[in-house]
Parts: C-alpha cells; sequence; structure tokens
C-alpha cells in the first residue's frame, strides 16, 4: 500500500491545539523533554534491573526467591522500554541528541533494535495509526483478527482467550524472530524502510550477541540450563504480556476505529482527528499506572505530541480535553485498567466472530 493522504479538514482544531500546547510550555517556561523526576526514575528503573539480574544470576538464592525475581525483571524489563527507551526513542528524555540516543539505546540490551523500533514504530505506527498494511502494530493476523479487514478464521472465536498466551511470546518473537524477518526483507508491514549503514550494522548483530551471552549463556553456566531457561522463559513472558497489554489497550477497544483510505488512499479526517479516533487513554488518575507505564496511559496526548516527555502529558491532557469539547471531536478514554482490559477482551470477542462496527463518539472527554 503507497502511503496515505489525510484530509485538510478540522485544521483550526489542530492549530488551535499546538497554538495552547506550546503556550503552556512558554508560559511556564518549560521544555519539552524530560527532567529530574525521569532522571531519576531512570536510576531506580536501572538500578533495580541491575540488582536483580545480579541476585537472581549470582545469588545462589533458594528456587521460589529466583521465580519471584524473574517475574519482577519481567516488570522491570518492561518499564524501562516504556519510560527510558521511548522517551529517548521519541527524542523527548532530553535537549540533547546524543543522551536520547543513548537511552533508546537501552532496548538493544534488551535484546531488541533501536534502528529497527524507530522505523517501525515512530514512521508506521505514529504516521499511520491502525492502517491495515501500514501499521506494523496491528499486523497480527493469521493469529488475530483485530478488524473487519482481516478474513475471518473459525479459530478467531476463542481470541480472546488464547491471545493471552500469544502475549506472552510477543517479547520472544520479537527479539527472535520480527527483528530478523525487518533486518533481511528491508521491510515494516508493507513499507519499505530507509537501508542501514555499517554501523547499524554492526550494532545490530553485536547487540543481539551481547543481549544471548547475557540473558542466555551466563545464566546458563552459572545455574545450569533448565533454571536458566525456565528463568528466562519467565522473564521474557512477562515482559512480554505487560508490553503487549499497553498497547492493546491504548488501539484494540470497542472505543478505537481502523479507518481504511478511499481509491486514491485519502482519509476523510486529518492527521490529528486520526490520532483521536484511533487512540484511547485508560487509568489517567492512577499515578502508580503512570509512573510504571511512562505516561503511556496517556496514548492520546503521546500521539498527538510524541516529541513532548511524557512527564508533560497528565497537564497538556487538561488541554486536550478542553479543545476536543470546545471542537466538539471525540475524546476517549476508559477510567481504570480494569475497564480498558474489559474492553479489550470485548472488542476481540466480537471481532472473531462477526463484523466490527467501532462505536462513535466519545468517552469521558
Amino acid at each position: 500500500m503507497s502511503k496515505v493522504i489525510f484530509s485538510r479538514e478540522n485544521i483550526s482544531f489542530s492549530k488551535t491545539l499546538k497554538q495552547r500546547v506550546d503556550e503552556y510550555f512558554k508560559s511556564n517556561s518549560l521544555k519539552f523533554s524530560g527532567n529530574s523526576s525521569l532522571y531519576s526514575k531512570t536510576i531506580i528503573l536501572v538500578s533495580v534491573a541491575v540488582a536483580i539480574y545480579t541476585a537472581a544470576v549470582f545469588g545462589g538464592l533458594p528456587t521460589p526467591v529466583n521465580i519471584l525475581l524473574c517475574i519482577l525483571m519481567g516488570f522491570t524489563l518492561a518499564a524501562i522500554g516504556f519510560n527510558i527507551m521511548h522517551d529517548g526513542g521519541h527524542g523527548s528524555y532530553s535537549s540533547k541528541p546524543w543522551i536520547n540516543e543513548m537511552m533508546v539505546l537501552s532496548l538493544n540490551l534488551m535484546g531488541g533494535n533501536a534502528y529497527l523500533w524507530k522505523q517501525k514504530h515512530n514512521v508506521a505506527h505514529h504516521n499511520f495509526t491502525n492502517i491495515e498494511g501500514l501499521d506494523d502494530d496491528i499486523d497480527l493476523e493469521p493469529l488475530l483478527r483485530v478488524h473487519d479487514h482481516n478474513p475471518l478464521k473459525g479459530y478467531h472465536k476463542f481470541q480472546h482467550i488464547y491471545s493471552w498466551l500469544l502475549y506472552a511470546f510477543t517479547y520472544l518473537a520479537w527479539i527472535f524472530f520480527l527483528d530478523f524477518k525487518k533486518y533481511f526483507t528491508g521491510k515494516i508491514a508493507t513499507m519499505t524502510f530507509k537501508k542501514m549503514d555499517r554501523k547499524e550494522h554492526i550494532i545490530f548483530w553485536v547487540s543481539k550477541a551481547l543481549y544471548i551471552y547475557m540473558f542466555i549463556v551466563v545464566p546458563i553456566q552459572m545455574l545450569g540450563w533448565v533454571n536458566a531457561l525456565v528463568g528466562y522463559a519467565i522473564v521474557s513472558g512477562v515482559t512480554g504480556i505487560v508490553i503487549s497489554v499497553v498497547f492493546q489497550l491504548a488501539h484494540i477497544v470497542e472505543h478505537s476505529s481502523f479507518p481504511m483510505p478511499d481509491d486514491q488512499n485519502k482519509l476523510k479526517t486529518n492527521w490529528d482527528v486520526h490520532q483521536l479516533m484511533t487512540t484511547v487513554n485508560f487509568a489517567t488518575k492512577s499515578k502508580l499506572v503512570s509512573w510504571f507505564v511512562g505516561g503511556l496511559n496517556f496514548q492520546v496526548e503521546h500521539h498527538l505530541f510524541p516529541k513532548i516527555s511524557h512527564i508533560h502529558y497528565p497537564a497538556i491532557s487538561k488541554i486536550v480535553r478542553e479543545t476536543c469539547r470546545e471542537f466538539n471531536i471525540p475524546y476517549n478514554e476508559y477510567r481504570t485498567v480494569y475497564d480498558a482490559v474489559a474492553s479489550h477482551v470485548r472488542y476481540l470477542k466480537v471481532a472473531g466472530r462477526e463484523i466490527v462496527v467501532p462505536t462513535a463518539g466519545g468517552m469521558a472527554a
């Protein structure tokens, strides 16, 4: 599919929203990037990850304790991805580009690849959210059917049940299959991405090897095959479930839509309204959730302003809500994580059995 063209409608909404957000930062003398709260969170998360790894691999602790540590490591790796890597990848962690590059490379230490992630996430997902053939994040067929443009299979009627097992394997699939598929094909979904230079090729192979050494070889040497592989399965499974759920709650729920362009590859909405139609917030009143997921529960604000650090989302969400209300634009949100998970399950259940009819309008605007 060729890249789509967004409509010029609602331009006044887009201009007003951007002006108001810019004025907020200007009047409060704030930068778009992170501050001491983000930097302290970085220190905490990295320190916890190092401590858990050291204790689990070299501590000689009882098996039940190591299992608990592996579960905690899974949550910690996900949190590092949400908070440190994600802001760094969007260039919003710091006002200094080299610091952002250091932060996004934390993904390589966790088995992924920062270069490929930027192509997949920043280019494909953010520009063409929930558009089949362009947004690689919704390319889940044939295992899952998430919109009407996917063929319906008999086993999809059970997808709201077996999807949770699939989520546990997403991290492993990402590290050991999907990255290599993108690397060798040079494609994200149906789009060809910019080729890697020699430096990126070296980083790809060296970091993959280093990850395998640190997370598989060393634990096997210290703990034996069985203990090491069981521990790794727990870590990767927990990480996969947490990452998958946070994404699904933002884009694959009852109040998100999957617009398709017309024969001329044009959409009926402009880019900003498209983000509001395809993206949903959840649990924005919970400081604990916001801290852990790096503000990704404010997914609406993130998609509208991806170059602004997540620490500012609670403040600018007030501006976004008010502007949406003023222009009668839907602003979708689930009040709790439970509500969002329940909606995701209901959506998968319907999508696995019949035509999906997205709910119109907004929630809790």
